[in-house]
């Protein structure tokens, strides 16, 4: 389960396997999968991480 950031009065998501940082929950959920089951990351879901 990916882990929600509120910030500045907005919410974020986290993978808790990368700890990549995403405006999209599902997208954040993508992540995490991919992380868990390939235990790497994956540069087309990535590409979306932002920092905050």
């Amino acid at each position: 389960m990916v882990k929600e950031i509120k910030k500045s009065g907005k919410r974020y998501f986290e993978c808790r396997e990368c700890n990549f940082v995403y405006k999209n929950e599902e997208i954040a959920k993508e992540c995490e999968d991919y992380c868990k089951k390939h235990h790497s990351c994956n540069m087309e879901i990535t590409k979306y991480s932002i920092q905050i």
